[in-house]
């Protein structure tokens, strides 16, 4: 039991520095997934000569049937992979699933989101790459890792809808203040934590006034909440899970999803533009 320990804390302090590749790595190996798919052909956007923003990779694969199959991906998200069908004889195609998987130092989220949409590739030398719709609708699987405990089955598809709700309630009040977008998830996490969680923050980055005379304080996950700076700052659906710690535990545990889901409309406003992408030797 005490190697078991020791190894969990190692992969743990690994995700801290490459939490994404990792996470998705180990998720790959304990469920089988590594092998699924038999990569075919590679498409990018960047090449040595010549490096595009976004750099967006399109790979056609195959399952153990044959039954071909593309993976969309974009570098500057390494957290989410978009599947869709392989593009009819005009090109047609629809995304069919978002994949994420995303670590912390407390363990990962990883979970499959089903999309609706339709998009055209063509597949020659070079592919031409367009999602014209794309639209999100619930989380049909997943798991969750924390510390040594592993989340399976219903029990994971329940913490991870729930999740999601919250993390959408979330991002659409951040969304509501109308601050810039575009931000890398360092940048991300410096301005937005010291607005959400004052209490954990060094003081000097603390909001200015996030205490005013007659705050209520509640203790909660070992931590003093501020009720009052939650009620004038927060709307009211975020105010319990706040002054429980709920919210914090999301934003230790799923930051890159919270970032992912803020970052959202920039993901699709990307993916409905055109791209070319070179075929890879």
């Amino acid at each position: 039991m005490k190697v078991i320990k020791i190894f969990i804390l190692v992969i743990l302090t690994f995700l801290i520095f490459n939490c994404v590749s990792l996470a998705e790595k180990i998720g790959q190996t304990l469920d089988g997934s590594a092998s699924k798919f038999k990569t075919v052909s590679v498409y990018s956007t960047s090449s040595k000569n010549n490096k595009q923003k976004p750099e967006i990779k399109i790979s056609v694969v195959e399952n153990k049937s044959k039954e071909k199959s593309i993976i969309i991906t974009i570098k500057e998200f390494p957290m989410l992979k978009i599947y869709g069908s392989f593009p009819d004889e005009k090109g047609a195609f629809s995304p069919t699933e978002l994949e994420f998987i995303a670590g912390s130092t407390h363990g990962w989220n990883e979970y499959s989101l089903e999309l609706m949409g339709t998009g055209n590739l063509k597949l020659e030398d070079t592919a031409v790459f367009k999602i014209e719709e794309i639209e999100s609708i619930q989380v049909t699987k997943g798991r969750i890792q924390r510390y040594d405990t592993r989340l399976t089955g219903n029990e994971a598809l329940s913490a991870l809808r729930n999740r999601r709700e919250r993390i959408i309630s979330l991002t659409e009040w951040m969304a509501s203040l109308s601050l810039a977008k575009g931000q890398t998830v360092k940048e991300f996490e410096e301005y937005w934590q010291p607005v959400l969680f004052p209490e954990v923050v060094p003081k000097k980055k603390r909001p200015q006034g996030w205490i005013q005379d007659g705050d209520v304080f509640k203790n909660a996950e070992n931590i003093r909440w501020n009720t009052g700076y939650t009620e004038r700052k927060f709307p009211e659906e975020l105010r319990p899970i706040r002054n429980s710690g709920t919210l914090l535990r999301d934003w230790e545990e799923s930051l890159y999803w919270i970032y992912m889901a803020y970052e959202w409309e920039n993901i699709v406003e990307l993916l409905y533009k055109e791209y070319t992408l070179t075929k890879n030797k």
